[in-house]
């Protein structure tokens, strides 16, 4: 979804960036409509009651949940992994990537992260109201839960803040750190889907539901910042590389600034930064 490390440092105008940009485009179009077409499959069974869904649902959580009371250290664990990946702790994440991005002037990369937190906030809130389905119930609850449970909110929040910090350290990362981000993150996101059915928190179903909502506010909001923005994204990008760099290395790739150069700069760090500071290098050019 997100531009290849090696589509960096293209120049913004370039042929290269604006098919990249088409291929972004293109991508998240896609990722919108499918699952939007599969999430609303989903919660067309779901509402009409569709039998077969309906005796899984129930025959799973009914196992999950007789385990659960049986095994109090099983429960535990489970309740303490639900904790970690709650929906608070994962939208804190995201926005502490997002307050990181928006202090090193990535400003619109920021933005993204912390629409993708408030975006799927809502959408969660909208197809819990909009579905109004009841939490599976029991004599003997192992853990508590409030409201309806479709789409699953810890399940939505795990996927958004995951799949956005994936997105983030994708162009840094070689193809080895790609595959142990992907990994974490996706070991991470079934992690948190498993505890809510283990714990009867959740109907299975209600799991990727909240798995096709998440996809869904990544696509419509990378493709609104895409639409709104043009570029902006991917300039972010070359950004957060040039800021993350270390120091030595920015100064070896830009040279010496001047004096009349550095009073052209606003803020502490704008000299350092290529795309808002002009820069002259050594042998004077």
């Amino acid at each position: 979804m997100y531009p290849p490390i090696d589509g960096i440092h293209a120049a913004p105008g370039s042929a290269s960036a604006a098919a990249r940009r088409r291929q972004r485009l293109l991508v998240c179009s896609a990722l919108v409509l499918g699952s939007a077409v599969l999430l609303g499959g989903l919660a067309a069974l779901v509402a009409s009651h569709w039998s077969p869904l309906a005796r899984f649902d129930r025959r799973a959580v009914d196992l999950l949940h007789g385990y659960a009371v049986r095994h109090t250290i099983w429960t535990a664990a489970m309740q303490t992994l639900g904790d970690i990946g709650s929906t608070v702790t994962m939208r804190a994440l995201l926005g502490l990537a997002a307050l990181w991005l928006w202090a090193i002037g990535a400003r619109t990369l920021g933005g993204w992260a912390g629409a993708l937190i408030l975006t799927g906030w809502l959408a969660g809130q909208l197809g819990k109201e909009g579905m109004g389905r009841d939490r599976p119930h029991f004599a003997a609850q192992a853990t508590q839960a409030d409201g309806h449970s479709f789409p699953s909110g810890h399940a939505l929040a795990s996927a958004v803040s995951c799949a956005a910090l994936v997105i983030l350290v994708w162009p840094r990362a070689n193809r080895a750190g790609r595959a142990v981000a992907c990994t974490v993150a996706g070991l991470a996101v079934l992690a948190v889907g498993w505890t809510r059915v283990a714990l009867g928190a959740d109907w299975p179903s209600d799991v990727p539901a909240g798995w096709l909502t998440a996809a869904l506010v990544v696509g419509a909001v990378t493709l609104a910042v895409e639409l709104w923005r043009p570029g902006a994204l991917s300039q972010d990008v070359r950004r957060v590389d040039w800021r993350t760099r270390p120091r030595i290395q920015r100064v070896l790739a830009v040279g010496p600034i001047t004096a009349p150069d550095l009073e052209q700069t606003t803020g502490p760090d704008r000299a350092d930064d290529p795309l808002t500071a002009p820069t002259r290098r050594a042998d004077g050019q």
